[in-house]
C-alpha cells in the first residue's frame, strides 16, 4: 500500500530538556505500528507533534503524509487530514450523552439547528462499527472505562480518521475490556486503517503490531518487523539499552510480628448506601512483609483502601484497626497518618500530585512541619527535601522546580512515593503502583517497594497485573465483590488459582 506517513529528523526542546532529538518514524498504510519506550522517551511529544497538538514552528523537522510535507498549525489542521489522537486520559464529558459526545464540536445541525434525529441515527452506526449496543443518548458517565474508551474511537470515526493515534488506550482496562479494543484495532486493519498504538504492555504490542518503533532518551533506537518474530525480550533490551533478565529484584523476606490487623471491616457506597462495597473484610499484615490484594477491577480493593485511610472514601463505615495491638484512630487523614499508614493512591494525577506545582513543592506535602519553623515553610529546607529524594529515586527532571504535570508517568509515580517515603509511615498502601509505567520504571519501583520491607515496613499492594503480584509480594489475597475469598502464600499462588478463586467465589453469591 506505501508509506502514509513519515516524520524525518523531528527534534522538540522544552526549557532545560531536549525531548525529542531528530527522531525518525515511518508508517506504511493499513498497518498496526507500535511506538515504545520508557516513561519519557518522547512516544506522546513525537505524537503531539503528529497531531497537532505542539504546531508547526515549535519543533524543528518535517512531516510527511501522503507523500506531501504538511504544516499542521494546530489540532484542527491534523484532524482534517484524517490524523485523530486518543489520549491517555480520555476527553469525554460525563454528564453529556454519548451522542452529545461524539459529535460535539461537530454538530450535525440544519440552518444552526441540532438535527437530533440524525444525531442519534449517525451515532448508533459508530458504536455499532465499535461493538457498543447502547442507546445514543446514554450519559458516558453510566458507562465503564471500556465502553468510554470505544465511545472515543467512535468518535474519530466520525471524523473521517485515517491515522488513528491511541496512546496507552488499555492503561486503566481490565484484560476482557483491553482485549476487545485490541481485537477491534486488528478489525480496523483488515479495513485498511492504519493505527498507531503507544502501550507499555509489551504482550499486547507482540499480539497485534506490525512494526515496532523505539524510542530511548528523545532518540529512534530500533525498527522492528513484527512478522519476521520478535520477542519481549527483543523490545526490552532496545527500550533499556540492556536485558533485564529478571523483571522483579531479587528479595532475601525478613519478616517479622503482625503489625496491623483489620476486623469485620464494612463499607458502604457513599450514595447507595445500601449497597456494600467492602463486606465483612478481615486482613492483617506483618512488619517486612509485602503483601499482595488481587482481583478483577470492581472488586472493591480501591475502596478498601481508600476507606481505612482516613475514611476516604464511604459512609457507615465499621469494623476494628489495631497497628501494633493498639486500636488505630483512622478516622481522618491527618489521624491516619499520625497513626503511621499512607496511601498512594491510583489516581495520581488526580489525588496523588498538585500538578501544577513543582517537585519541590510535592515531596514534603504529606509531612510539611518537617520542613517548617513556627508554622512558616523554610524553602531551603523543603528544597533540601526534595533534592534528596529526587536523587534517591533517580527522578529524571531537569530540577526540583520542574512542574510535575511535565514529568513522565513513571517519574510523577516516584514523586508520589516519595511525598509518601518522607512522611516515613509504617504501612504504606500501593494502589496500582506502576499503572502507565514502562518496564525499566518498574523495576526501579518494585527495588524501592523491596527495599522499604527490608527495612522492616509493611507493605499492601493493590495491582491488577497479577505477573507483578506473583513477582513482588510475600502473601496474597484475593477480593472479589467486596469480600476476601482467599489467602495464600505467594509462593503457592498461581494466576490460574487466583482466577479459579474470583470465578467460584461470583458462581457462589
Amino acid at each position: 500500500m506505501g508509506t502514509i506517513l513519515e516524520m524525518r529528523g523531528i527534534t522538540k526542546e522544552f526549557p532545560g530538556v531536549k525531548a525529542l532529538d531528530d527522531v525518525n518514524l515511518a508508517v506504511e498504510e493499513g498497518e498496526i505500528h507500535a511506538l515504545v519506550g520508557e516513561n519519557g522517551a518522547g512516544k506522546s511529544t513525537l505524537m503531539k507533534v503528529l497531531s497537532g497538538v505542539y504546531p508547526h514552528g515549535s519543533y524543528e523537522g518535517d512531516i510527511v503524509y501522503d507523500g506531501q510535507v504538511k504544516t499542521l498549525r494546530g489540532i484542527n489542521d491534523s484532524e482534517r487530514e484524517g490524523i485523530i489522537i486518543i489520549h491517555q486520559e480520555l476527553a469525554l464529558v460525563p454528564l453529556l450523552s454519548i451522542a452529545e459526545n461524539i459529535f460535539l464540536g461537530n454538530e450535525r445541525a440544519r440552518n444552526g439547528i441540532i438535527d437530533w434525529q440524525e444525531t442519534n441515527r449517525r451515532t448508533a452506526e459508530l458504536l455499532a462499527r465499535v461493538g457498543l449496543k447502547e442507546n445514543p443518548e446514554t450519559l458516558v458517565d453510566d458507562l465503564g472505562l471500556g465502553k468510554q474508551q470505544l465511545v472515543e474511537i467512535a468518535k474519530a470515526l466520525s471524523k473521517d480518521v485515517r491515522l488513528l493515534i491511541l496512546d496507552e488506550p488499555t492503561s486503566s482496562l481490565n484484560e476482557t475490556d483491553s482485549g476487545k479494543l485490541l481485537d477491534l484495532l486488528i478489525e480496523f486493519r483488515a479495513r485498511g486503517l492504519t493505527s498507531i498504538l503507544i502501550s507499555h504492555k509489551l504482550n499486547e504490542v507482540e499480539k497485534v503490531a506490525d512494526t515496532i518503533t523505539v524510542l530511548r532518551d528523545g532518540a529512534t533506537v530500533a525498527r522492528l518487523d513484527c512478522r519476521q518474530g520478535v520477542s519481549e525480550n527483543d523490545i526490552i533490551r532496545d527500550m533499556v539499552g540492556r536485558s533485564l533478565d529478571d523483571r522483579y529484584p531479587a528479595r532475601d523476606p525478613r519478616i517479622g510480628e503482625t503489625v496491623m490487623e483489620v476486623r469485620n471491616w464494612t463499607v458502604h457506597h457513599p450514595l447507595h448506601t445500601e449497597r456494600k462495597v467492602v463486606d465483612d473484610v478481615s486482613f492483617h499484615v506483618k512488619r517486612g512483609e509485602v503483601l499482595g490484594i488481587a482481583g478483577l477491577m470492581g472488586a472493591g480493593r480501591t475502596e478498601l483502601a481508600m476507606s481505612l485511610f482516613g475514611r476516604s472514601y464511604g459512609r457507615d463505615i465499621s469494623g476494628e484497626a489495631t497497628i501494633d495491638g493498639k486500636p488505630a484512630d483512622l478516622s481522618s487523614v491527618r489521624r491516619a497518618v499520625n497513626a503511621g499508614l499512607a496511601y498512594a493512591t491510583e489516581d495520581r494525577k488526580t489525588y496523588g500530585l498538585v500538578m501544577d506545582q513543582s517537585i519541590r513543592r510535592n515531596v514534603p506535602l504529606a509531612k510539611l512541619d518537617a520542613v517548617a519553623r513556627n508554622m512558616v515553610v523554610d524553602h531551603d529546607r523543603e528544597a533540601e527535601v526534595a533534592e534528596e529524594y529526587r536523587r534517591k529515586l533517580n527522578v529524571k527532571s531537569s530540577s526540583i522546580e520542574q512542574e510535575t504535570v511535565n514529568l513522565s508517568g513513571g517519574n510523577q509515580q516516584k514523586v508520589v512515593l516519595s511525598k509518601w517515603l518522607f512522611a516515613d509511615p509504617d504501612i504504606l498502601i500501593l494502589d496500582e503502583p506502576t499503572r502507565g509505567i514502562d518496564v525499566g520504571a518498574k523495576f526501579e519501583i518494585y527495588t524501592v517497594i523491596r527495599d522499604l520491607a527490608e527495612a522492616g515496613k509493611s507493605i499492601i499492594v493493590i495491582s491488577s497485573e497479577m505477573p507483578e503480584l506473583l513477582g513482588i509480594t510475600d502473601r496474597l489475597y484475593v477480593m472479589n465483590e467486596g469480600r476476601f475469598v482467599g489467602e495464600m502464600p505467594t509462593a503457592e499462588a498461581s494466576q490460574e488459582k487466583i482466577m479459579s478463586l474470583i470465578i467460584k467465589s461470583g458462581a457462589r453469591t
